[in-house]
């Protein structure tokens, strides 16, 4: 039987609307990771106190 291949072929950058998805480089095992990076989904606003009745 033929074993599976050693190399990892690449994969495209995956975006979307609120994730984007890339692939890493193979450490020295031969694993191959992904990095996540979170688009924000609302806008933080700075908290005032509201007035004394």
């Amino acid at each position: 039987m033929s074993e599976a291949p050693k190399t990892r072929p690449k994969v495209p950058e995956g975006v979307t609307k609120y994730v984007t998805t890339r692939q890493k480089e193979p450490n020295e095992k031969g694993f191959v990771g992904y990095e996540t990076e979170w688009k924000p989904w609302h806008k933080e606003v700075e908290y005032k106190t509201p007035k004394k009745p």
